[in-house]
């Protein structure tokens, strides 16, 4: 089965263009270093929950936005040797022009085994 790692951040509404640039520009990178697949999402749903939710996790700010992302690995394996390539690779190096786009401290992130991965 495929390796995920997920992640949860806030993204200040007025820079979705940008955010959506540099998520592009991102997922090449990690797909020319084997993952499967990138998947980059805009909060459009997301509710206030009773004890915990998104934008609480995340520390939500007024005109901010949650994002929620994956990427898909063949592996763990190909995943880890994925990461050092990827923390290596000049083309992931932010610009200054990318430096405002997200407060990266509250972004939330782990690496997932999958236990079921059912499609139609």
């Amino acid at each position: 089965m495929s390796y995920v790692d997920g992640f949860v951040l806030a993204v200040p509404a007025a820079n979705k263009e940008r955010f959506r640039a540099m998520a592009q520009r991102v997922a090449e990178v990690f797909t020319d270093h084997g993952a499967i697949r990138v998947s980059e999402n805009w909060g459009d749903d997301v509710p206030v929950g009773e004890q915990t939710w998104f934008a609480r996790a995340v520390n939500l700010q007024d005109g901010e936005t949650v994002c929620f992302s994956w990427v898909e690995w063949p592996s763990k394996a190909a995943r880890d040797e994925g990461n050092a390539a990827i923390a290596a690779d000049p083309r992931l190096q932010p610009g200054a022009d990318e430096a405002d786009i997200m407060d990266s401290r509250r972004m939330i992130y782990g690496g997932f085994a999958s236990l079921v991965d059912h499609r139609s």
